[in-house]
């Protein structure tokens, strides 16, 4: 590892406890994530390398900064271990956009102006209350088992352990022959407990006609191998996980009967590693409705 870019900072201290009581430092050595550093931020680091409770001030002075190997600060490791990105999958809802070929857009408008406001609040205080009429297959959307069967939970009874901080898998398909994604795919991959997202490409025609032409699907025994093998959650960048010549809709029929909810109209998934990511994919917890749109992303591990 290059330590050359690695920071520390030696400063001084003063801090004041709520409920009485000060402690000064001298000379305290501090990791740092770089040089790019306020005496409010080191003064925070402070408190957590140190475990103080009730600080109701920290007064830093003399700060110095040094290029030198880290030490392994307590509570500062998250400087250095946010090494990392956020990758949004999601589709932005808009203003009339077309999800489903027939499915009418979202009528986005407000429900409380600005200029309405005005009158409510005290001058220079204004507030905008939006209000959105959508179908719930808008952009990108979670299926709860409810959305196909009367009596399977809804987006509320849906556990959010099966939804957010999931460890990740793409299943990468695109090139290949056809729309099917069949149980060979899928084979090589451990999906045990993990967010299968399964990277066909097809997102690149979202918002033409050609996105619900032909698109990508799950075959009947992709998906009877996926239910058996209980993954937490199957994602596709798709319009739909099954072929919408298939009136049964095997893939939804089978995954959600098995508990696994299913995020269709992904989107980026060339930005993902094939693993070592986390995905989150949570909707509201509303009460007898099958399907919400979310904020899908992913958050991927750099290390240095």
């Amino acid at each position: 590892m290059d330590t050359t870019e690695e920071w520390r900072v030696q400063f001084d201290a003063d801090i004041v406890f709520a409920n009485g009581g000060a402690l000064q430092t001298q000379d305290f050595r501090l990791d740092v994530p770089g040089p790019d550093i306020s005496d409010q931020e080191v003064g925070e680091l402070l408190v957590r390398h140190l475990g103080l409770l009730m600080v109701g001030e920290v007064r830093v002075s003399g700060r110095r900064l040094l290029r030198e190997p880290h030490k392994g600060s307590r509570g500062t490791e998250g400087a250095a271990a946010s090494k990392g990105r956020t990758v949004d999958l999601s589709h932005p809802i808009r203003q009339g956009m077309v999800t489903l070929p027939g499915v009418p857009g979202p009528e986005i408008s407000e429900h409380l102006s600005r200029e309405a406001s005005r009158s409510v609040y005290t001058p220079g205080t204004e507030f905008s209350i939006g209000h959105i009429s959508m179908v719930a297959n808008t952009g990108t959307y979670v299926d709860a088992p409810f959305h196909r069967f009367g009596d399977g939970d809804d987006l509320a009874a849906l556990p959010l352990e099966r939804l957010t901080d999931l460890d990740g898998v793409v299943v990468r398909v695109t090139g290949t022959e056809g729309p099917a994604v069949d149980r060979a795919l899928l084979l090589p991959h451990d999906v045990a407990g993990k967010a299968v997202l399964i990277h066909t490409g097809w997102d690149r025609h979202w918002g033409t006609e050609q996105y619900g032409d032909g698109h990508p699907y799950l075959t009947a025994e992709a998906a009877a191998w996926l239910a058996g093998q209980q993954p937490a959650l199957v994602g596709i960048d798709s319009l739909n996980i099954d072929s919408t010549t298939d009136g049964t809709r095997p893939a939804h029929t089978q995954l959600l009967a098995a508990g696994i909810p299913v995020v269709e109209h992904l989107r980026g998934l060339e930005q993902l590693p094939p693993h070592g990511f986390r995905f989150t994919a949570a909707p509201p917890a509303v009460e007898g409705l099958g399907t919400f749109p979310v904020r899908a992303y992913a958050l991927v591990h750099e290390s240095r």
